[in-house]
């Protein structure tokens, strides 16, 4: 891959011409991407693509002037220690914080590289082109700041970011929580019953192990099959599958690894805490992102627990 160092001024600056336009598109898709739910915000990315076209054109007048009319194709990716860019379609289930996140780091990433390249060269024709695309880059920032602060009021902020939260709950934290439900629950019963009637840790691990994966895929193909998420929100189904998925094999795996240990007491007395760790944590997040009392998500999570666990228990003792 090839250093800056071993660029031309003129390959530096036909660099910095394709930096300008891929930041531009980014901006110019965040823009699109956002406007139907966040209209503000996707003004404010609006207006940054305009500034990049802007300073895309300044820089190749100067190209123009310096060099002629041919710009060949240098691109960041072609550079060793150049800032790379995540599409705005890579963006578009991390929710609006992430993406004005991601446009802060776009301007800050270049601004250093610009810097730090403008300290390796002794050209001084090529310092002062690092050093005046930096000072720029530090320009975009604040310009960016600017913006927002014209653009994003205290009100229009608290909704979007409302919004997303929202949609967080939808695509991320509720097939979670099925899964998480679902694995820390159902799985308890065959467990147990397994503990218990064979008092066999090696036994009982294994039917756990079972059961997990079986409830892993079983809600993952539940959770994908189930909605297309275009008319629900709730986003794309096979993330939400994953999700789910993987959270109810973590919910009957943490309950099941405790009988590899040998000694059948300490296995069961180790699997008892990671049922109640389990709970809690089923019920900290229905407090924290349904909006349930902390008291009354306890209560019903581990009343439900137990009932399933006493199943297991009797069964197994039968």
């Amino acid at each position: 891959m090839t250093k800056l160092s071993d660029l031309t001024e003129r390959e530096i600056l036909a660099l910095a011409i394709a930096s300008e336009e891929e930041d531009g598109h980014i901006y110019a898709d965040f823009g699109q991407m956002l406007v139907e739910d966040y209209p503000d915000s996707a003004a404010i990315f609006q207006d940054m693509a305009e500034e990049e076209n802007h300073h895309r054109r300044a820089l190749i007048d100067l190209f123009v002037r310096r060099f002629g009319n041919h710009i060949p194709l240098v691109r960041r990716q072609d550079v060793q220690g150049f800032p790379s860019r995540r599409s705005a379609w890579q963006m578009q289930n991390r929710g609006i914080e992430a993406i004005r996140a991601q446009a802060a780091d776009m301007e800050r990433q270049a601004a250093r590289f610009y810097r730090q390249a403008a300290g390796q060269t002794n050209d001084a024709e090529i310092r002062k082109l690092l050093g005046d695309l930096a000072t720029e880059e530090d320009r975009h920032q604040r310009e960016a700041r600017r913006l927002e602060d014209a653009h994003l009021n205290d009100n229009t902020r608290d909704r979007e970011d409302e919004h997303s939260r929202r949609d967080f709950v939808l695509r991320v934290v509720q097939p979670g929580l099925v899964g998480l439900m679902d694995g820390s629950v159902s799985t308890l019963a065959p467990v147990f019953a397994a503990a218990f009637a064979t008092h066999s840790p090696h036994a009982a691990f294994l039917v756990g192990l079972a059961a997990s994966l079986g409830a892993g895929i079983s809600m993952g193909l539940a959770e994908a099959l189930a909605d297309d998420g275009k008319l629900s929100g709730r986003g794309a189904p096979l993330l939400r599958g994953l999700i789910c998925g993987a959270m109810t094999f973590g919910g009957g795996i943490g309950h099941t690894l405790p009988f590899l240990v040998p000694d059948f007491r300490l296995a069961f007395g180790v699997a008892i805490i990671a049922v109640a760790i389990e709970l809690l944590l089923i019920s900290w997040i229905r407090w924290r992102y349904q909006d349930t009392p902390f008291g009354s998500a306890l209560v019903q999570v581990f009343l439900g627990g137990a009932l399933v666990f006493a199943t297991g228990v009797l069964i197994g003792s039968s």
